[in-house]
């Protein structure tokens, strides 16, 4: 079987799960200004597939970058790596 192209894998955090089969994760990372020599928190928002109703709001999640499903999904969820609380 071929094998397929390095696919990206990201870490963020689940911000709306309203859609159906799609939540909104949030990845942030942290970036060296090339002037001033400072990290900046620099954060996006990524539209995932999930097969099922799986992910909640605040949860931690990994994402995959897969072939485009719509007009915005281009990624996966592939694991919930940390459940987010429930107040």
């Amino acid at each position: 079987m071929a094998e397929r192209g390095q696919r990206q894998i990201l870490d963020g955090m689940v911000v709306s799960d309203r859609m159906e089969k799609t939540v909104r994760v949030e990845v942030k990372r942290r970036v060296l200004h090339p002037v001033y020599k400072k990290y900046i928190t620099k954060k996006k928002k990524y539209s995932a597939h999930t097969g099922h109703h799986e992910c909640n709001s605040g949860d931690k999640v990994k994402i995959i970058s897969i072939r485009p499903k719509s007009k915005t999904k281009r990624w996966r969820v592939t694991e919930i790596v940390e459940k987010g609380r429930t107040t």
